[in-house]
């Protein structure tokens, strides 16, 4: 057995391989049990990997492919600040859109994790600067979901 620590886009990862059977490896990212098929040998020098199951209770992990919507930091702009996904979900809803106004504690994301729906409030007082999630999105932990400046 082995395990392996990453960091991917500042988020800690725990990989833990507990069996290899031909191409096919056992672990654990985080806890959470995969089955995964690598390409080639077991041998070879740098295996390219592709999940094979992901267990029922697993959430979608894929990162939004594309912004919904960014514009250009302003010229001196002031400090800005993201609001972050603070835990793995699907996005439901999103409440606001560029150049909106918010106050600390609105709701700006309706996010569904672990079969609950949470809102996702915004931090601070100011304007959204950039929306990077739409509905249906699916994110990970600490994923910036809209800027506020």
């Amino acid at each position: 057995m082995k395990e392996y620590k990453y960091k991917i886009n500042g988020n800690p990862y725990t990989v833990v391989i507990s069996d290899i059977v031909d191409n096919v490896a056992q672990v654990e990212v985080n806890g959470v049990p995969y089955k995964i098929e690598m390409e080639k040998s077991v041998k070879a020098a740098a295996p390219v990997v592709k999940p094979v199951a992901k267990p029922a209770a697993a959430p979608a992990s894929a990162p939004a492919a594309a912004p919904a919507a960014q514009t250009a930091p302003a010229a001196g702009g002031g400090k800005k600040s993201g609001v972050k996904s603070p835990l793995p979900g699907v996005i439901l809803d999103v409440k606001v859109k560029v150049g909106d106004a918010v106050k600390r504690g609105q709701t700006v994301v309706v996010l569904e994790a672990m079969k609950m729906e949470n809102n996702i409030n915004a931090d601070k007082d100011g304007t959204i600067t950039a929306v990077n999630v739409k509905q249906g999105d699916s994110v990970l932990e600490g994923t910036d979901l809209v800027v506020i400046e």
